[in-house]
């Protein structure tokens, strides 16, 4: 497996080593010694499947006071996929990065708590994994808007399809300083 550090430290794309031949395709998605290695998450205790048409986006989504960390990876289709440090204090607050991810390129994204995240789905159709460090919380499940011109997000798509949540999300700048975490050092 093979770490790439991206512009944001912290969130990583994970290139898992691919052994193929004319019958098809093998690799490890997750073994926890290897993880735990290069210092990822060696626990996960949810996850999820989701399945996006094109021109789908999904995001940018968070929990907090309950914060999941998510590896995240595409099993058929392409997305392009989007982590925002929203930490206050942090010097990288409002910052992002994106991976493209496919089920060809077998890339996988780890984003950890304290960053919110999304992705937008670039093939006709998308199935998304996500595994996730904490369960799912309503009471602390948030989204910040995809197209905040502060954040910036250079979506590949300019005129997506959105959930009701995520059309009506809050800008970075409009939300209560409790509603986000805290950079610790």
């Amino acid at each position: 497996m093979k770490i790439v550090e991206t512009s944001l430290p912290g969130c990583l794309v994970i290139e898992p080593a691919v052994w193929s031949d004319d019958r098809g395709f093998f690799y490890e998605a997750w073994n926890a010694e290897r993880f735990d290695e290069h210092g990822l998450p060696a626990r996960f205790v949810q996850s999820n499947i989701s399945s996006s048409a094109h021109g789908v986006l999904r995001g940018l989504h968070y929990q907090w006071p309950n914060p999941q960390g998510k590896l995240v990876s595409v099993l058929e289709g392409e997305v392009y996929d989007v982590a925002v440090d929203i930490r206050r204090g942090s010097p990288h607050f409002g910052r992002w990065t994106a991976a493209v991810l496919s089920a060809g390129n077998k890339r996988q994204f780890w984003i950890p708590e304290g960053f919110a995240h999304g992705f937008a789905v670039l093939s006709e159709r998308a199935i998304f994994s996500y595994l996730c460090t904490a369960g799912y919380d309503g009471a602390s499940d948030a989204a910040i808007r995809w197209d905040d011109a502060r954040i910036g997000i250079d979506w590949p798509i300019r005129e997506p399809v959105l959930s009701d949540k995520d059309a009506r999300a809050p800008f970075l700048d409009d939300l209560a300083p409790e509603r986000l975490p805290s950079f610790i050092i």
